[in-house]
Formats: structure tokens, C-alpha cells, sequence
């Protein structure tokens, strides 16, 4: 008969859970105490009615810390929702494009690709060619440098002009 495995928590390991013999101490005022066995580390704890929590691990010896415990692990969570929430997740958005597209429709696709900039997002120019459109690529290459220039003091360009097929693709991002 195999022992249950031992159930693994996530978090920094607390008093008796710590398995280094000597541990860098600080106590709950922030002081450095120094290197000190792990059982008077405990037991200094257990007086000041805290919990011994392992904060860097990985160094030797341990660093822990004396404090509450609960509180430390409330004020982590409280850390990462906020973390989260200041994420933001870059999109790439695409405008399609023709090679013979009238100016009008051309300023409606830009201010398109200006509000796509100001909300931090990337923006893929596709340039879709038709029948006997392909054999005029110059005309693509004139349109997409056009949309380069103007958006040059918004935007860099990320990946250039370059063929897929019967498309010609472009990638800007932000500054």
C-alpha cells in the first residue's frame, strides 16, 4: 500500500510546513532578525500570536517573514484582480481595401484605423486584388505606402507591404 499523496497548496509554505533548518528572519516590524532556526522562528511567531510565512523560497537560507497570514494572502488576491484588471489584451483589427478605392470611402477606412490606434489595438490593411486588378500590384504598393505615410506620427509599421496570395497585407501597430 502506497501513502495518499501529500496535498500540495498553492501559496508560500507557513510554520511547520517550511522544511529549510534555518530560516533569514524578519519579524512583523520589518526588522532583519538574521539567520535563526526554524523552530525558534515558530516559536517566536506562535508568541507574537502570528504565522511564520516563507517569502523567497529559493534563497539560502529562506527568507520568512512573521506575520497574519490570512491578511498576506487577501492582500495577494486583492494585488492580482488588480493586476488583471489594468491588463490589456492588444487585437489586431483589419480593413479591407481595393486598389481602386474612391477618397471618400479611403478617409471613412483611416478614421477607422485612427480610433483602432487611440484604443491601443493593431491594425491589419488587407489590399484584396480581382481578376486583371493583380497585374497592377504598383497601384496596391502606392495605396498601402499612402496609408504608411499617413499614419507614420500614430503608428509603425510592423510587418511591411508584402503579397498572400491575391491580397497584399500590411501590419501597423500604435506608438
Amino acid at each position: 500500500m502506497k501513502a495518499p499523496p501529500t496535498p500540495t497548496r498553492d501559496g508560500p509554505r507557513i510554520n511547520r510546513e517550511i522544511r529549510a533548518t534555518e530560516v533569514m528572519l524578519i519579524d512583523q516590524e520589518g526588522q532583519k532578525k538574521g539567520v535563526t532556526a526554524l523552530a525558534d522562528a515558530v516559536q517566536l511567531a506562535e508568541e507574537a500570536g502570528l504565522d511564520l510565512v516563507e517569502i523567497v523560497p529559493n534563497a539560502t537560507p529562506p527568507v520568512c517573514k512573521i506575520l497574519d497570514y490570512g491578511k498576506f494572502r487577501f492582500l495577494e488576491q486583492k494585488k492580482a484582480a488588480e493586476a488583471r484588471k489594468r491588463q490589456k489584451v492588444v487585437e489586431v483589427k483589419e480593413i479591407k481595401l481595393r486598389p481602386g478605392i474612391d477618397d471618400h470611402d479611403y478617409g471613412v477606412k483611416m478614421r477607422a484605423v485612427f480610433r483602432f490606434f487611440d484604443e491601443g489595438d493593431k491594425v491589419k490593411i488587407t489590399l484584396r486584388f480581382r481578376g486583371r486588378e493583380l497585374a497592377h500590384q504598383d497601384i496596391g504598393y502606392a495605396l498601402l505606402n499612402r496609408v504608411k505615410a499617413e499614419t507614420a506620427p500614430v503608428a509603425k509599421v510592423e510587418a511591411e507591404p508584402s503579397m498572400e496570395g491575391r491580397q497584399m497585407v500590411m501590419i501597423l501597430a500604435p506608438r
